[in-house]
Formats: C-alpha cells, sequence, structure tokens
C-alpha cells in the first residue's frame, strides 16, 4: 500500500488472528466464530481484507449496505445483518444474498412477498430494550412467516455481560426458552447465538454453536478485567509526523482563542492529525503524545487538521519524526477514551476515512 500522508493507523495482521486463536482455545472446537466487523471492522479497515475474512464461514455487520460492499468486494461466504433493516433495504438484501436479523412484523411482511428465498435470523428481545420479539411470541412470530422466508438462526444481544450477573442469567433463561419454542416447530436450528465479548469470557453456557466476538478480536478489552481472563494483542497504531518545528518568546499564542501562552521561550511542534480525523478536541492542553521516547504534552486547542505540542525537552528533535498518538504500550488507547469519557470501542472507531490504513503482517 502506498502511503503518502505522514498520519497513518497501523493494523497488525497477525494480531488479529492472534485474538482469533485465544477465543477458539476458550470456547471449544465445537462452537464456531462469527466476527463482528461493522463499522469498517471497528475502523481497522479489516473488512476489506478477503485473505482474512475467508477464515471465516460467517461473518457479521450491523448495515445492509456494510454487507454489500463485503459482497463486491468478494466475500462469498455468509453475510449477516446484526440490526433490523428498513423495508427499502430489502431488494439489497435480495440482490446480495446476505442473511438478515429480523424481529418486526412489517419487515417479515414484506419479506414475504419477494419471490426469492430469504435466509434470516430471528431476535429475541431478553432484555436490551433496543429490538427483539418477546420470547413468548416465537411461535406465533414463526408461524407468521411465509414459505419463501428461511430461518436459519435465533438470537439475542446480553445488555451486561460485564456487570450484572443475575440479569445476565435472566436473560439466558429467557433466550433459552425462545430457542426450545423455536425448535419445536423448526427442528434443529443453523446458527444460535447470543455471546459477544464479555458473554464469551464470563458465560460458557452462553456459547450455543456460535459466538460473536467484536472488541476482543481487535485486541482491546471489552471490560476492565478482560485482560484477566485472555491474552490479547491489540492491532492498532495511531501514528503521525512532525511536519513544521518553530521557537517561539515567551508569551506567545498558540492555537485557536488562544487557550494557551507560553510561558518561556518554547519550542513548538505541529502535528497533521486533527478532530477531522477523529482526534478530538478533549486531548487539547495537556494530553501527552510520544516523541523520541519522550511523552510531550499537546498545547493549545485541538484544531481541525492539526495539533502543536510542546517539544522543549527534547534536543534532536526534527522534522518527520515519528509522532506516536497511542501505541498500546507507552500510550494505551484507554487512556485515550478515559481522557474523553468514553470506552475504547468508541475512540476506535470513529478515527476517519482520511487517515489510510497500513497494514502489516
Amino acid at each position: 500500500m502506498d502511503i503518502t500522508r505522514p498520519t497513518v493507523l497501523e493494523i497488525n495482521l497477525k494480531n488479529f488472528l492472534y485474538n482469533i486463536e485465544q477465543i477458539k482455545n476458550i470456547i471449544g472446537e465445537n462452537v464456531d466464530i462469527m466476527p463482528v466487523i461493522k463499522a469498517n471492522g471497528y475502523g481497522t479497515y479489516i473488512n476489506t481484507r478477503l485473505d482474512i475474512l475467508n477464515n471465516f464461514n460467517i461473518v457479521a455487520v450491523a448495515t445492509v449496505d456494510e454487507g454489500v460492499f463485503l459482497r463486491k468486494n468478494g466475500y462469498e461466504k455468509e453475510i449477516f445483518i446484526l440490526n433490523q433493516p428498513f423495508e427499502s433495504e430489502i431488494e439489497k438484501i435480495v440482490d446480495n444474498d446476505l442473511v438478515v436479523g429480523i424481529s418486526s412484523d412489517s419487515f417479515a411482511k414484506k419479506l414475504g412477498n419477494v419471490d426469492d428465498i430469504v435466509k434470516i435470523h430471528i431476535e429475541i428481545g431478553t432484555g436490551m430494550g433496543r429490538t427483539g420479539i418477546h420470547p413468548n411470541r416465537v411461535e406465533e412470530y414463526i408461524k407468521k412467516l411465509n414459505a419463501n422466508i428461511k430461518v436459519e438462526g435465533i438470537y439475542t444481544h446480553l445488555s451486561s455481560a460485564d456487570s450484572d450477573d443475575e440479569y445476565t442469567k435472566n436473560q439466558l433463561a429467557s433466550f433459552n426458552y425462545a430457542v426450545n419454542k423455536a425448535k419445536e416447530i423448526l427442528g434443529d436450528i443453523k446458527y444460535i447465538h447470543s455471546a459477544a465479548s464479555n458473554a464469551i469470557l464470563n458465560y460458557p453456557n452462553s456459547y450455543f454453536n456460535l459466538v460473536r466476538p467484536g472488541i476482543i478480536i481487535y485486541g482491546y478489552p471489552a471490560s476492565n478485567n478482560t485482560l484477566e481472563k485472555i491474552d490479547l494483542k491489540p492491532v492498532a497504531k495511531l501514528k503521525s509526523k512532525i511536519t513544521f518545528l518553530k521557537t517561539v518568546d515567551k508569551g506567545t499564542s498558540i492555537g485557536y482563542n488562544r487557550s494557551y501562552i507560553t510561558d518561556k521561550k518554547t519550542k513548538v511542534a505541529t502535528v497533521p492529525l486533527g478532530y477531522a480525523d477523529g482526534f478530538r478536541r478533549n486531548f487539547s492542553n495537556g494530553f501527552k503524545v510520544l516523541i523520541k521516547d519522550k511523552k510531550v504534552p499537546i498545547i493549545g486547542k485541538v484544531c481541525m487538521d492539526s495539533f502543536m505540542v510542546d517539544v522543549s525537552e527534547i534536543d534532536d528533535c526534527n522534522i518527520g519524526d515519528d509522532v506516536i498518538i497511542w501505541d498500546n504500550e507507552n500510550i494505551k488507547l484507554e487512556d485515550l477514551a478515559k481522557k474523553c469519557d468514553t470506552i475504547n470501542y468508541e475512540i476506535l472507531s470513529t478515527i476517519s476515512n482520511r487517515v489510510p490504513r497500513f497494514f502489516i503482517s
């Protein structure tokens, strides 16, 4: 890949495959993995890598358009749409042979009017409070489906598998009830799934025959104690380079609104990464990045396309030097999330498409 922009998100494919192997060691050989590669593979663009995706018989995305992208990119196996689609998307679902998760009555009725066979997974609402049919409606819902609708799966989403044991156990009990009701009508079901990252680590009885790991396949913890339960290798590093250097006198204002005024003679480096790239204004005035193995502070407000750093403590600082935003060692993705009062998922998945992804193996 020809990378010309000095800012890049480096993606380690070997680490991704390592994380998959760690998950396999936990779930055993009788459970399949459906990796969640929505949101451009949580921002990593692993969803563009057929050499990686072809290791799996089925992958999960969030939207129909994400599924269409995979199909047009050459992925020929099963693509599962996690979220209830909209009726206007049915043509794309059929044309691209996508498997859809559904729980809407009106959507199921529209699917029934399609001439082709459509494969679905029925979503059971066990306590997420988002989508899904009530467990008591399983028999009624299945019997309303037209003959062209092929039920290949049944699933639910566990909302609190990292934080509320009693609630999660109640969700699983409700889901098991729904699964048994569905089996009474359908017989064997190809895919039964409820476990995302936290449930994989905490609830072996949630595996059924398929799990759908998300953040942990990218090597990042899903909760505070994740790394006590599984060995993970983070796949992404965000880095840039110094593109401008200057020395300014005491009393010089740096950046918008003069939010930082130098209190001494200061050497200032400009880095071409800003909030339009997903590097937030929260990092203004104080968050530290790594240059020449030294953590140095951002000064002034993060701009749309760049930010400034006080590099006065680095004697041999030069244009072209690497600037590490996170490397998973000196600066962790979780450090950025904490600064923004959010979670690592959000920081990783919102690095914008202006930032090139560079794959290493």
